[in-house]
């Protein structure tokens, strides 16, 4: 039978692994997509890539799905980070979703000077992060790292991460990933709707890490940016290679 619904769980998945449901899982699959006993459903889990799963028990708060057999192997992202200011909470949803579905291994909303945002809600965000692998065919789910200020990231920045720095002072210059550079642990770093500080400026210049882009003639709203930044480095560097 065919599974056309693809689920999210935490539990691990194998041959003939019972996968109990919660109330929510149960009421999605039972209640709103109408499924039932003998169904096939789509598992995922972030570790064991995707099952094919038959339900053995359906009930309004609970249920059992059985895994069959495996249909994808675990697809890993490249090792990118997508840093960005969080903003209005409609397009912040966007940017992680958008990340999520473009292939962002780790998802870093950061305060920096001037972000309007003081706090967000990092469970909701990484539920919108399960949400977008689901209807996408991932099979990786990316982590939503709780708020943090920028200085504070970049004081402890690894070494070996080279760092896509998306600042909007270079509007319209043609400025992008020099060829031939390397790929291997990588972030893009995408500023608030305020831009950056000249002193968040000078140190990202000063970063041997660093590498300065522009995305394109006109200044973009930070959730286009997003997807901008992610599509040239993917192109240039990930795996739309």
């Amino acid at each position: 039978m065919n599974a056309k619904i693809r689920l999210f769980v935490e539990h691990p998945l194998g041959q003939g692994q019972s996968v109990p449901l919660n109330r929510e899982q149960a009421h999605y699959l039972f209640g709103v997509m109408r499924q039932s006993a003998g169904n096939a459903v789509l598992l995922f889990n972030g570790r064991d890539g995707e099952w094919r799963a038959t339900v053995t028990e359906a009930g309004k708060r609970g249920g059992i799905l059985t895994c069959e057999e495996q249909t994808r192997a675990l697809m890993m992202p490249p090792d990118l980070w997508l840093l960005f200011a969080p903003i209005k909470k409609a397009r912040t949803d966007f940017i992680v979703e958008k990340a999520a579905e473009m292939g962002a291994a780790r998802i870093l909303p950061v305060q920096t000077a001037f972000t309007n945002a003081e706090r967000i809600r990092q469970d909701r965000l990484q539920a919108h992060a399960v949400e977008a692998a689901e209807q996408c065919g991932g099979t990786f789910v990316p982590e939503v790292a709780p708020l943090q200020k920028l200085d504070r990231l970049l004081a402890d920045w690894p070494s070996d991460r080279q760092l896509m720095f998306c600042d909007e002072v270079e509007v319209g210059a043609k400025l992008s990933l020099a060829p031939g550079i390397a790929a291997g642990p990588w972030a893009i770093l995408i500023g608030p709707e305020g831009g950056f500080s000249n002193t968040e400026r000078a140190r990202l210049a000063a970063m041997p890490q660093s590498h300065v882009v522009s995305l394109g003639p006109r200044i973009l709203r930070a959730d286009t940016a997003a997807v901008a930044a992610m599509t040239l480095w993917q192109q240039a560097l990930g795996d739309w290679r």
